[in-house]
Order: C-alpha cells, then structure tokens, then sequence
C-alpha cells in the first residue's frame, strides 16, 4: 500500500498538527503516526444500490459508492466517531454504528449485507511489508449467503487462504507479485465459486481479495456472488 488520499483532521491543537507536518514532510516509509488513526470505507452491500457515507456528520466520499466502492484511507484524532450511511439522494440515515479508533492503526469499515438489515464490519490493517519484493492480499467473505470458502490462485491444487465463513478475514498473506487471477472455492466440495478478474499484483502494496454478493440472488436489484481484488490506499 503506498497511496493515500489526502488528510483530514478532527480538531487537533496546534502543537500537533505542526508535528505531525514535521514527522510527515520527512516520512519514507508508511508507519502509522502515533497520535493519529486511519480509516477507510468500502461499500459491500451486494445490491445496486449506491450510498453516502458520513463520519461525525461530514461526507467522506466524493460521489456515492457503489458496490465495491472506497473511500481512501482519511486520518482522524483517536476516539470513538459516529459512522452513518445513507441513500445517494438523502441525508436520513439507513445505519448509524460507533466507530472507536485508536492511536497508530489504519482500519477498514465495510457496509456489509442487504438494503434491509445493513451493517458494518470493522477490522484493523497491519500494513507492514516483511518482503518488498512481495505483494500482499486479505481474503474476506462478505457474502451473507455464502459457505466458507477457500482463496487459491487460479488451476492451483494449494490453498492460500482456507475455511472463511461470512464476517471472516485472514490475516495478510505473502504472494507473488505478478498478474493472475483468484479463485474463491467452497470449503467442504472445492468447487469454484467465483473468480476474480485478471490482475497485476505489485510488491509492496497491500490488496483486498473480497468474495461479496450473493449465491442465490432473489432479483435483479442484487449482485451475484462475485470475487474483488481492491487495492489498499
């Protein structure tokens, strides 16, 4: 991971914000800031739908987000935020959920499930980079009616990631720069499931593999069962 959208700050004093300038004009590397956290925002309701996101009350995304959209990672103050999501055409909150962030950790905050019984699911980002010759994937089922599932790269026998049920993130794994694609498989039959798009996975750079949608959607409004690769920044 080695892009980010630019900062904003909740109300910080003064002392602060000159050293955090100070610590960032001369930063090589992306270690988390020690009195700051990060969060990003991924739309993964598997619907047509398309959404607003607020934190504390002030928009975050530029256009609504639509399945699979992000918000990049956005800096606040640590403490404890209201995190509210709307229709693109209103501001009357679908959800509203409590997002408690602390000091020097980057998060991810996904909208998960249907239109009818939204919610959040949070995990925190270990961004560091033991290979920088490698890339680096999470694998997450965020399929409501999904089985658990394995990752694999495409035609091979050994797994990547295994038995991940809905709700369920690895850790960040190794793999091999490159461009391939992914398979997401059932856990209990190895059948195929769904299968990402081709993509060239760069050294140093951090990736959400997401298996989102639906096995069995009920009409056309609902997305399909489906595996995105989403690059973290």
């Amino acid at each position: 991971m080695k892009n980010f959208t630019t900062f904003h700050f909740k109300p910080i004093t003064l002392f602060v914000l000159i050293a955090f300038t100070a610590l960032t004009s001369c930063k090589k590397t992306e270690t988390a800031d020690p009195i700051i956290s990060y969060l990003r925002i991924i739309n993964a309701s598997p619907s047509l739908a398309t959404y607003n996101a607020y934190f504390n009350g002030n928009m975050v995304n530029s256009a609504a987000l639509p399945f699979g959209g992000t918000v990049n990672y956005v800096s606040y103050a640590p403490e404890a935020y209201s995190l509210k999501f709307t229709t693109a055409s209103s501001t009357e909150s679908l959800l509203t959920k409590t997002i408690t962030l602390n000091a020097s950790t980057y998060y991810s905050s996904y909208l998960i499930n249907k239109p009818a019984a939204l919610d959040v699911y949070t995990i925190s980002d270990d961004l560091s980079i033991p290979s920088t010759d490698k890339a680096y994937i999470r694998f997450i089922n965020l399929s409501p009616d999904a089985p658990a599932l394995d990752l694999a790269k495409t035609s091979a026998t050994t797994m990547l990631v295994t038995n991940k049920t809905y709700k369920n993130a690895s850790g960040f794994i190794a793999v091999d720069a490159g461009t391939y694609t992914l398979d997401a498989k059932e856990t209990s039959s190895g059948a195929v499931k769904a299968t990402s798009e081709s993509t060239s996975f760069t050294a140093g750079y951090h990736y959400d593999i997401i298996c989102g949608g639906l096995v069995a959607p009920a009409n056309d409004t609902e997305r399909p069962l489906s595996l995105q690769v989403i690059p973290i920044k």
